[in-house]
């Protein structure tokens, strides 16, 4: 089983395309620009052109984090069809071993000292049969950052993951809302304080929709933003690095 005294956060989302590799990413950056010794895994990752190398995902986290770990171990299960896991690798007639995920979470964390885990969509998202995404991160044992949209229907989708965290005795380091347009319509407007008024948990960020065409200039930017944010010690505490 993974060591107990590994920190770091597991990121999961609300739903697909909420943006949490780019914030997770974000967050291997800035703990990278403040001198912390930070590795990153995407334990699947589906949608891989090349699944002999590194995925975009993979390789985006690889290089904000600033490390040289192999492709095997980032990313132990890399898949061509861009659908759930458990589906993209009955397709493919690829086996997802949980086990195998955990070792390879081992080998890294003992690499690093701070360790950030992407999952794959959300948290009911199944890797392997009835083996979700829920059940590797209570096996990794990682708080979790539930990343969120801010539009119309993130209030559901975000209870809902909190009540499936909580249902799976997951702790949760907190949650931030992902992508707020400028201006902002009254569902975007609201959902941070309707939010906040709905669950005890803790808001570690609201950030902006950011508009670029090049992934890592998004995670240069969103790096920065987080950076500024006033929930910036709220994060790192949350990691367990240093503020």
């Amino acid at each position: 089983m993974p060591a107990e005294t590994t920190k770091g956060l597991f990121v999961t989302g609300t739903d697909t395309g909420v943006g949490k590799t780019i914030i997770a990413a974000a967050i291997a950056r800035l703990l990278q620009q403040r001198g912390v010794d930070v590795g990153v895994m995407k334990p699947v990752e589906s949608g891989v052109d090349d699944p002999a190398g590194f995925g975009a995902d993979g390789a985006l986290l690889s290089w904000a984090a600033g490390v040289d770990d192999a492709a095997d171990l980032v990313t132990p299960y890399r898949l061509r069809h861009p659908v759930a896991p458990a589906v993209a690798a009955s397709k493919e007639q690829v086996r997802i071993i949980p086990g195998s995920l955990t070792e390879a979470y081992v080998k890294l964390s003992s690499r690093h000292q701070y360790m950030i885990v992407e999952g794959a969509g959300g948290l009911m998202t199944p890797l392997a049969g009835g083996y979700l995404v829920a059940d590797l991160a209570r096996q990794l044992g990682l708080p979790l950052l539930v990343v969120a949209r801010t539009g119309l229907g993130t209030l559901n989708h975000t209870l809902l993951t909190l009540l499936a965290a909580a249902s799976h005795e997951l702790a949760v380091a907190g949650y931030i809302l992902n992508g707020m347009p400028d201006p902002a319509d009254l569902a975007h407007d609201s959902a941070p304080h309707t939010l906040a008024s709905l669950t005890a948990t803790d808001i570690l960020g609201v950030t902006p929709q950011i508009v670029a065409s090049d992934p890592q200039e998004m995670v240069i930017a969103l790096a920065a933003i987080l950076d500024a944010l006033p929930t910036r010690d709220f994060l790192l505490r949350a990691i367990g690095a240093p503020v």
